[in-house]
């Protein structure tokens, strides 16, 4: 039985919230749509991007186009602000001498994996494609698994959004 170690990437890993917000906020007023605060916009993460327009848009809007700029933009604008909190780089290294490790993201993948290239490199890093959910569904928990060669994992993640990671529970 061999153990790894998957992390969730934003909360986790990185401080993304100044990025996601301004991202936000430049899809919003793309449509003229008032700009929503850095503490509003850190309610609204945690379930994916759709989710996060959902909720910043006005009552009564259409998300769909405002997702749209919003997928447009964010990818090129997420690392302006973005970073590792404080010893995330250094707590990696030493776990990686011990253990198989990989970043598993409610992110869209195209995001995911530049940013964790950049900050990162070395790590397996997985997000949300069309052929592998978001959490808290299992298919991207596996597949991390999978591609890092572990039978069980432990999950480090900071919401409530996690699958249940060892493969006989799922």
């Amino acid at each position: 039985m061999s153990i790894g170690i998957l992390f969730d990437l934003d909360g986790t890993l990185l401080n993304t919230l100044e990025d996601l917000a301004d991202s936000t906020n430049a899809a919003l007023a793309s449509f003229g749509y008032p700009a929503r605060t850095l503490e509003e916009v850190r309610r609204f993460v945690g379930n994916g991007a759709a989710n996060l327009i959902a909720q910043a848009v006005p009552e009564g809007c259409d998300p769909a186009p405002v997702l749209k700029a919003f997928q447009a933009y964010y990818p090129a604008h997420c690392q302006i602000k973005t970073a590792p909190y404080p010893g995330i780089e250094r707590a990696l290294a030493v776990l990686k001498e011990k253990y198989p490790v990989a970043i598993v993201s409610n992110k869209p993948d195209a995001a995911v994996k530049p940013l964790c290239a950049h900050y990162f490199p070395g790590i397996f890093a997985l997000g949300e494609t069309a052929d592998c959910p978001r959490k808290p569904d299992k298919a991207m928990v596996l597949k991390a698994m999978d591609a890092i060669g572990v039978t069980e994992c432990i999950y480090v993640g900071d919401s409530d959004k996690s699958a249940n990671t060892q493969r006989g529970g799922l």
